[in-house]
């Protein structure tokens, strides 16, 4: 029998829906996909006009979730209790959990209890990173106990990199040594050795870590109390600027998109670009020491599968490490799935792009299944 499923992919301004048919033997197929963005997006209006075009209800509804705590590390059917959880971690999460929350009551409402819903966790990939990287440097009174560790994001966008490419190499045992990159509006990087993360650039929030669109990335925790004082503003007000006013937008004065700046001769603009580029780098070093080395490279997201002047900066310089990028099939790689690296390259690079949303049906399939 099929069933048909729909996935709820929301951010802070905007959403993502789409509708799968599961066949049989677990066969996914995808039926239509809708993007909706805004500040003032109305979850019932828009899951009540899609349920308009429907002839039934869909078997199961999955959502994702930006922030799990240490509480879900796997897809978790929703429930009042598992609501109450996730309105819960909103602090830890305050652009994206609250908005998730919107978003499942209002498919609750819609579709009510009969209709069975499940909570996949952006978090949850990264919920058994070996203790060095999930722990901070902190007494475990402030650090452990307080629920201060790093959680990492992205998972969902990690794993179906880390997915896609272990069916492109199904010689490398479980994908091998990879380390991969979603860059777009956030930006992160993963290291995964044979399918399991052992580090992930964001950490408490996803403010740490590599430089973004309109978020600095790491910066020295003394220059929010600095920038309190100096300012006259509170740690919230400053950490709000360093995720809202920082990053490239922040840095070049003008713009958050690394292609148009790399387009702009003015100093600050590739300023801006170099210094988005080599905390890439930096990270990249970093992870082919924590793998003790490297069979292959991922880009994903906007930046990482359009902008070939990002990639070829990120990548310079990293010869010595057997990267070699070949630059004709960097060039002509603006969207969708390409190798990027030279014949003599050691190290395979590689643009595949994320897909977030058949992770997300892979769980409500799974639901559907445990249902019948």
């Amino acid at each position: 029998m099929s069933h048909q499923l729909l996935t709820v992919n929301s951010g802070s301004t905007s959403v993502k829906l789409a509708l799968y048919e599961a066949g049989p033997g677990g066969a996914l197929t995808r039926r239509s996909a809708e993007h909706h963005d805004g500040e003032a997006l109305d979850p019932q209006a828009v899951l009540g006009a899609l349920n308009s075009k429907l002839s039934a209800a869909p078997a199961a509804v999955a959502h994702r979730v930006v922030h799990g705590g240490t509480r879900f590390a796997q897809p978790t059917r929703i429930d009042s209790a598992v609501l109450s959880a996730i309105e819960e971690l909103a602090p830890l999460a305050p652009l994206h959990n609250p908005a998730a929350v919107h978003w499942l009551k209002a498919a609750r409402s819609l579709w009510g209890a009969d209709t069975p819903q499940v909570a996949v966790f952006d978090t949850s990939y990264f919920a058994h990173l070996p203790r060095v990287a999930a722990e901070y440097a902190l007494p475990a009174q402030l650090g452990v106990e307080q629920g201060v560790r790093r959680y990492g994001f992205h998972g969902l966008a990690h794993e179906s990199m880390w997915r896609s490419w272990c069916r492109l190499y199904p010689e490398l045992p479980q994908g091998g040594r990879l380390i991969t990159l979603q860059l777009g509006g956030g930006c992160s990087i993963a290291a995964i050795d044979r399918g399991r993360p052992l580090d992930i650039s964001m950490g408490f929030s996803p403010l740490e870590g590599l430089m973004m669109a309109t978020r600095s990335g790491d910066v020295d925790p003394a220059i929010i109390p600095y920038l309190q004082q100096r300012l006259a503003q509170s740690s919230e007000e400053i950490v709000e600027l360093l995720n809202r006013s920082a990053g490239l937008a922040g840095v070049s004065g003008s713009n958050a998109n690394p292609t148009s700046l790399l387009a702009d001769a003015s100093p600050q603009s590739q300023f801006a670009v170099e210094l988005y580029c080599y905390r890439i780098r930096k990270y990249l070093g970093a992870y082919f020491a924590v793998l003790e080395g490297c069979d292959g490279i991922v880009f994903g997201g906007g930046v990482g599968e359009h902008a070939p002047g990002v990639r070829g900066r990120a990548l310079s310089g990293l010869g010595w490490a057997g990267v070699v990028l070949d630059a004709t099939l960097n060039e002509a790689a603006r969207g969708g799935d390409a190798r990027l690296s030279a014949a003599s390259s050691a190290v395979r690079v590689h643009v595949i792009a994320p897909d977030e949303e058949l992770i997300l049906a892979r769980a409500a399939a799974a639901l559907v299944e445990t249902r019948s």
